[in-house]
């Protein structure tokens, strides 16, 4: 592969490819898995701009070796573990088909994206103590505006999977503290076509925040709204979008800096750091 920009990859740090054989999962039982040898992610000096002669940036090869162990055989390749827009689909479907969960979990769509597919949403709150509804404070969670960086999409799945559990006390405990909006797919299409980090007009969904166009850009001028009625609506406590990193490992944030107040945006993550092994707070970083 040819055309990769990122001057850096965890393929150097001896990641492997995910493969996919459908003759080796029927004999193993064994489905998506990381393989392949002599992997290498180098500079290869192609410029990304042809027309420029110089100030263009240069693009850089991946390549590796697989050997197919059968015949007549189909296999799949894949950068990350896949999670498209039909495993979304399929979970929520599972979720409004439970008849105790849904009493606390509603789903809706938010909005149809340029392409025509739903953009689905969650509201999860308990049902218990409604005379302190208007009391709760909100967290709002997005993922997947890189449709590439599906790792996002298993982390809201976590997430989900943890808020609806109706025998967690915990998760009793946060649904009545809290309402949480839930997007869990912002850019379907992109998923649905297999770009890595585009929508289907060819923007970058997440670079697009401060003037979305309704038109160009529905997915992210829909949240945008959403997103500004619920903060008028109870104190908005967290937002946060999930992505996946080429070159770094563990969990880690990007948030905002509060000059009046750094550590308002530091002391979340911090507190991960110290209960969770893999959250890194040497790798998180806040700006404006």
């Amino acid at each position: 592969m040819l055309n990769l920009s990122k001057p850096d990859s965890l393929f150097n740090e001896g990641m492997k490819v995910l493969v996919y054989s459908e003759k080796h999962s029927e004999a193993k039982d064994i489905g998506w898995h990381r393989a392949g040898s002599k992997i290498a992610y180098y500079h290869n000096g192609i410029k990304k701009d042809l027309q420029k002669k110089s100030n263009s940036k240069t693009l850089y090869t991946m390549t590796f070796t697989f050997d197919f162990l059968y015949d007549d055989d189909t296999l799949y390749f894949a950068y990350c573990y896949p999670y498209n827009y039909s495993d979304v689909l399929d979970d929520l479907n599972k979720l409004s088909a439970d008849p105790i969960k849904s009493t606390f979990c509603t789903r809706r769509t938010l909005c149809m994206s340029l392409a025509g597919n739903k953009v689905e949403m969650l509201t999860i709150t308990s049902k218990n103590n409604l005379e302190n509804l208007s009391k709760r404070k909100g967290v709002f969670l997005t993922a997947r505006v890189h449709p590439g960086e599906s790792v996002g999409s298993w982390m809201m799945k976590g997430v989900i999977d943890y808020l609806i559990d109706e025998t967690n006390e915990e998760a009793e405990a946060l649904r009545q503290q809290f309402v949480f909006k839930i997007i869990p797919m912002l850019n379907p299409d992109g998923v649905i076509n297999g770009n890595y980090r585009c929508s289907l007009a060819g923007c970058d969904l997440n670079r697009r925040w401060k003037a979305p166009s309704k038109v160009l850009h529905p997915c992210i001028y829909n949240t945008k709204q959403l997103l500004i009625q619920f903060a008028k609506e109870r104190e908005l406590m967290v937002f946060c979008d999930f992505h996946g990193h080429s070159r770094r490992k563990n969990i880690f944030m990007y948030g905002c800096h509060n000059e009046s107040n750094p550590e308002e945006t530091r002391l979340y993550p911090y507190l991960m750091s110290k209960i969770c092994p893999f959250f890194s707070f040497n790798y998180s970083r806040f700006g404006n």
